[in-house]
């Protein structure tokens, strides 16, 4: 494998559109054939400790990655306000046990506040606001001002992420978004946990493949898409954050 080169991070914002398009492709084919520890490794040494990775704690795997090349890493997760506790027990064990930093993004309201405004269960009648106020939203203010946000998106979770690459500009917050694990299938990602015995989601093993909020989310029947307990029984897909 032929190295990715490092980015010119001070000049990238400055580059005409077309130009850092160009040059974040051609390090996104490089690092194709890589391995997720060696797309870790470039992150580690282009942005240092200004990046941020988000994690959903539908597993650890991110957290853990990104843990071994930069000791104290943050990580970002979504404070919804709609967790199941079983997503909220494994923040709070990972946090404990492995060296990260956890950055919270809230929304700018509470459930509470949030109902007295919009009425309740905003997610049943709404879902694509709910999501835009408890996710879009905080997510936005918590990239403002860095230079990458790592993500957990794997190209076999469904058509709108098919093609997802390693490395591009996300133009809706201005900065650069990795995807390390865009290659990887559920074999891959299991094979990763058990090889460093990492923490579990509990409601994976419960039939949940796909976990968001716990409103929006029901078990996944054996052969059904993965994603299909998301937002069930209507046609949204995506919360909105990565399309």
């Amino acid at each position: 494998m032929t190295a990715a080169p490092l980015l010119d991070l001070k000049n990238l914002r400055d580059l005409h559109a077309n130009e850092r398009d160009s040059a974040l492709a051609g390090i996104s084919e490089k690092l194709e054939c890589s391995s997720a520890e060696e797309i870790a490794a470039w992150v580690a040494g282009t942005f240092g400790s200004d990046v941020i990775v988000a994690a959903s704690m539908q597993d650890t795997v991110l957290p853990h990655l990104f843990a071994l090349v930069i000791p104290g890493i943050e990580i970002l997760f979504l404070e919804t306000g709609y967790h199941f506790p079983e997503t909220l027990l494994t923040l709070n064990r990972a946090v404990r046990a492995l060296p990260i930093t956890l950055v919270q993004a809230l929304p700018r309201q509470s459930v509470p506040e949030q109902d007295a405004e919009y009425g309740e269960k905003l997610h049943d009648r709404d879902p694509n606001l709910c999501c835009f106020l408890r996710k879009v939203e905080p997510l936005a203010r918590s990239l403002d001002g860095r230079a990458a946000w790592v993500t957990g998106v794997r190209r076999v979770e469904g058509p709108t992420r098919a093609s997802t690459p390693i490395v591009s500009w996300d133009e809706r917050h201005g900065l650069v978004k990795i995807s390390p694990l865009v290659t990887w299938s559920d074999e891959d990602v299991e094979a990763y946990q058990v090889k460093h015995e990492l923490l579990r989601n509990p409601l994976v093993a419960q039939g949940y493949p796909s976990i968001g909020c716990a409103p929006c989310t029901r078990r996944v029947a054996p052969g059904e898409d993965p994603r299909a307990g998301r937002w069930s029984g209507n046609d949204k897909t995506e919360c909105g954050i990565h399309a």
